[in-house]
């Protein structure tokens, strides 16, 4: 098992990987309490995993709840149920909330987690590579709603993050590859000898090394853990977290939630981002396609969909949650491994991007 830690005084906790961990009945004991448990999961994720958890938490009272899967049900009804369940069977400010699933499960889990009795703890245990190494880490909770994504919800730290790489040789490909998108984020906003990796390493990614998923996540959120240690509710550097996010998080509202998944309208929301810099002359048409080539090899698109009018993205763009007094503001890149966060650009650029086809 490796361990990371995410600094924040007080509120720090563990980031837990490895393989096999699911199956380590202690591992989650310093976490827990001495209250109830109410696990909270996915039917898609129940039948793979919930027994494993049920066993780690044998001896205490636990309560599950089983919810549909999909993007599409990230929404305050979805919510609702969670806290109805809390209610009817009991539960306290003692009790701790277990997200066990992808970043839908983690991202509506920590939201009720935030909001029951006004805050109760929860614990992480994400199960596709997406949720691994960006959801997760950082407190970041939300649901949906239908005019923007993410748009209600609360910053609320988990008590730990469990990670077992086992989980991923179930996802199906789609869905891993949509997680590579976030991977490939950090090394393009922070660290550019991981870039280099992933260009040696996409293979092995795809095929779904052990060693090579152990490095991707373990880099992955230990840069993740850096920058939200360093900024946690984004007021400053934790924005270029959001490398892609803003054209990305118009693509998947426009599309419908689900239609598009998370990693693949943040792939093309990352090219955009690159054709935008390079625009600007802060990226070199070179290292523009690098980046092109890279999303393409982890098996992403680096295509925006035809259906949507640069009006339709200037629109969604505007209700992002990084718009200041009305300006939207992009996340950049200066070069492969460094970011910034501007509103001083040239709009005649940003036009020429969104008329792009």
């Amino acid at each position: 098992m490796h361990r990371l830690s995410l600094d924040l005084g007080e509120r720090s906790y563990p980031i837990l990987f490895g393989r096999g961990l699911l199956r380590v009945k202690d591992v989650l004991e310093p976490y827990l309490g001495r209250e109830g448990v109410l696990v909270v999961t996915n039917e898609t994720v129940a039948p793979l995993y919930l027994n494993d958890v049920l066993k780690m938490l044998g001896g205490r009272k636990v309560d599950q709840l089983v919810l549909p899967d999909g993007e599409q049900y990230k929404t305050l009804d979805t919510l609702n149920l969670i806290f109805n369940t809390l209610l009817e069977k009991g539960h306290n400010r003692g009790t701790v909330l277990l997200a066990l699933g992808g970043g839908v499960i983690g991202d509506m889990t920590g939201f009720a987690a935030a909001c029951y009795q006004r805050g109760v703890d929860f614990i992480q245990i994400p199960t596709t590579l997406l949720a691994q190494v960006d959801s997760s880490v950082g407190g970041k909770t939300a649901v949906n709603h239908r005019l923007g994504k993410n748009m209600i919800g609360a910053f609320h730290q988990p008590k730990a993050v469990l990670i077992d790489i086992n989980t991923l040789k179930t996802l199906p490909d789609r869905e891993f590859k949509s997680g590579l998108a976030e991977v490939i984020k950090y090394s393009l906003i922070i660290d550019r000898e991981f870039f280099a990796w992933l260009e040696e390493n996409m293979q092995d990614l795809l095929a779904r090394k052990d060693q090579a998923l152990l490095y991707a996540v373990e880099v992955s959120c230990r840069l993740k853990a850096q920058v939200v240690s360093a900024d946690e509710r984004e007021g400053g550097i934790r924005a270029i977290l959001n490398l892609g996010h803003t054209f990305g998080h118009a693509i998947e509202t426009h599309q419908g939630y689900g239609s598009w998944l998370h990693g693949e309208a943040i792939a093309v929301g990352m090219v955009m981002a690159a054709q935008m810099s390079g625009l600007m002359g802060l990226l070199t048409s070179s290292d523009v396609g690098r980046i092109e080539n890279l999303l393409r090899a982890a098996g992403l698109p680096v295509v925006r969909p035809e259906n949507i009018s640069a009006q339709q993205f200037l629109d969604l763009m505007a209700v992002d949650k990084k718009a200041q007094r009305g300006i939207i503001r992009l996340v950049l890149l200066e070069s492969i491994g460094t970011a910034i966060v501007s509103a001083d650009y040239d709009r005649s650029k940003l036009a020429a991007i969104l008329e792009l086809r």
